[in-house]
């Protein structure tokens, strides 16, 4: 695993409004790392993934991925993107657009690439999330869990450095979760480098690198998975934990 950072924050802060929901935070993710960010609802987790790929612009701080200040002046945020996939906790899904379509759309309107060569692309992906024989699927026929890798095969066909996981499993049925589970596991495996926000902490215990645990907008600490569950040094991590894990 490379030493230096893939991503890293410094000191980023938001307010919406007068209320302030990120203090400071300082954050890192190396290549090939995966990193899960857990927390109670409402201690600005979501906030902070997006402020990653500037879907929320941050009011201070610096966000450097892969070299470049991405919140510094001329930055091309969407060439970004390209590299900074994105999955959202609803599917975000065109309903009009077969599950190819859906995985094509950026890959000939912002790439630029010809249909047959997004094609390729697209299938590709959807074989990797195990949808290979779902192509021309529209997404209404499709399970939640089918949706939402779909929406991970749109991601990965962009060849992203790193993939963001906001919620991937929240709007799911609780036996369509391991589906998505295993495709991120898979991801993991060949050294993709993921950031998510869940609170599957069974998986994030099994899977993650590291887990950071927020709160109030602060990040309260951190660590490897084992010491993070097994002795938390702080005692809002152990509270927090001993009621999800109940």
């Amino acid at each position: 695993m490379d030493e230096k950072p893939l991503l890293s924050a410094t000191g980023v802060t938001k307010r919406f409004g007068g209320l302030p929901v990120l203090h400071g935070i300082d954050f890192s993710v190396r290549q090939g790392e995966m990193v899960f960010i857990i927390g109670p609802s409402g201690s600005g987790k979501s906030t902070f993934l997006r402020c990653c790929n500037r879907l929320e612009e941050p009011d201070a701080g610096q966000i450097v991925f892969d070299g470049v200040d991405i919140l510094g002046k001329g930055v091309d945020i969407n060439a970004m993107r390209q590299r900074i996939g994105m999955v959202f906790q609803a599917f975000n899904l065109y309903p009009h657009l077969s599950a190819l379509g859906n995985v094509t759309l950026a890959l000939r309107k912002v790439v630029g690439k010809s249909k047959a060569e997004a094609e390729a692309i697209g299938r590709a992906a959807l074989e990797r999330v195990g949808l290979s024989e779902k192509v021309a699927a529209m997404p209404g026929t499709l399970s939640g869990g089918q949706q939402q890798r779909v929406a991970i095969a749109r991601a990965l066909a962009l060849d992203p450095r790193l993939v963001l996981f906001d919620e991937p499993t929240s709007a799911l049925d609780p036996e369509l979760v391991g589906s998505v589970l295993a495709v991120m596991r898979d991801l993991k495996q060949r050294g993709m480098t993921m950031v998510v926000v869940s609170h599957e902490m069974r998986f994030a215990r099994e899977a993650a690198d590291r887990v950071v645990f927020m709160e109030a907008g602060r990040i309260v600490e951190q660590g490897p998975p084992a010491q993070l569950f097994e002795a938390p040094r702080e005692a809002r991590t152990r509270e927090f934990l001993s009621r999800m894990m109940a």
